[in-house]
């Protein structure tokens, strides 16, 4: 398939195709008149990019869950590689939550505040 159907089908554009590519993430092969030429494997890759993109992944972070597809497994966590940033994500993740929930707790407590003094004794 050319790069053209290969966006529409992962549901992205062919810029970002080129993307990819220059960055080492897929790979396309070329015809004698030097269009790009994809195929199903190429599919897959692009989906699992995106997929990890879209959950707040950056793009260097999808790189081996892209080797790990290329080496044939059947999902792109599967490999140490994959795993130890799944890892390093969840950690991040919690960090944030922790944040997160020390800065709700302010809030709720000065708008605790601010009720209380706002009623009448």
């Amino acid at each position: 398939m050319r790069i053209g159907e290969l966006a529409e089908q992962a549901g992205t554009s062919t810029r970002a195709l080129r993307y990819y590519e220059q960055h080492g993430l897929i790979a396309a092969r070329r015809t004698t008149n030097g269009y790009r030429e994809y195929d199903e494997s190429d599919l897959r890759l692009v989906r699992e990019i995106r997929s990890l993109l879209e959950i707040g992944f950056n793009l260097e972070d999808t790189r081996p869950f892209v080797e790990c597809l290329r080496s044939g497994r059947a999902s792109g966590a599967e490999c140490p590689g994959s795993i130890e940033v799944l890892g390093r994500k969840l950690a991040d993740l919690d960090g944030c939550i922790a944040r997160l929930q020390a800065v709700r707790g302010v809030v709720e407590r000065e708008l605790a505040q601010a009720t209380a003094e706002e009623e009448p004794a």
